[in-house]
């Protein structure tokens, strides 16, 4: 709603200046196939919290929801207008004031449904754009409303291990490939491992650990909204 003086401007008139949040539109993404994995408690975890800081929460579990991974080649075209069933991911990508994913790490790699997402929604005019006349080979404009990411990941290989041998590749590909690319500037990044010889106390407390990432980047009163009150002299009408 946005309200609007109908009288001129008074030489001398009293503001308030009235402060309050907004609550925000999350999407969540979880890629594990087995529904009683630790990825999907740590999702679980991350909806409820959302819920309960007063967040709208758009929820996809692509496993469950049998999510295409293989991009068609009619999908190359970047003027193509998406499927019915893939705009919708694609709307609620735009929409988004935040985003957190939830995967295992596979070979240092998402898993094939995470990363067709990826590859699917993360599209030209949807997620960013080149100049004109660039073919892509330029530096890209991210076009994405979120500023802040999560990501969420399992791990069986010890982090020093993962440091020293393999380097961590996620970090690089979530952070500089994926969503620096797409506009994310925020993005906050927690593995969890060894999971296969995690105790119910330990993934207990790397649950607690999840409500508190997701709290402290998505806060219950969220994004400030700022609404001018005119003074009792001036009359307002309501525009849509």
């Amino acid at each position: 709603m946005r309200l609007v003086s109908t009288e001129p401007a008074f030489e001398s008139i009293s503001v308030a200046v009235l402060c309050f949040r907004l609550p925000m539109e999350i999407t969540v993404v979880l890629a594990h196939p087995d529904r009683h994995s630790f990825n999907h408690a740590i999702a679980q975890t991350v909806c409820r919290t959302l819920e309960r800081a007063g967040h709208v929460v758009c929820f996809h579990d692509l496993y469950a929801e049998g999510f295409d991974p293989l991009l068609p080649c009619s999908e190359l075209d970047p003027k193509a207008q998406p499927a019915p069933d893939l705009a919708r991911y694609c709307d609620e990508l735009q929409r988004a004031d935040g985003l957190v994913v939830v995967h295992p790490n596979w070979w240092g790699q998402p898993p094939a449904a995470m990363k067709g997402w990826i590859d699917r929604v993360f599209r030209p005019g949807v997620a960013y754009r080149f100049q004109v006349g660039d073919d892509g080979e330029g530096v890209p404009a991210g076009l994405l409303r979120a500023q802040t990411a999560i990501v969420f990941n399992t791990a069986n290989t010890p982090p020093q291990r993962e440091m020293e041998v393999f380097g961590d590749p996620l970090d690089g590909l979530w952070k500089k490939c994926i969503f620096a690319f797409c506009g994310v500037n925020t993005v906050v990044r927690q593995t969890f491992s060894v999971v296969i010889a995690s105790t119910p106390e330990q993934r207990a407390s790397w649950l607690r650990e999840v409500e508190e990432t997701v709290g402290a980047s998505f806060p219950e009163d969220g994004p400030e909204a700022v609404q001018t009150l005119l003074g009792p002299e001036e009359s307002l009408i309501e525009l849509p």
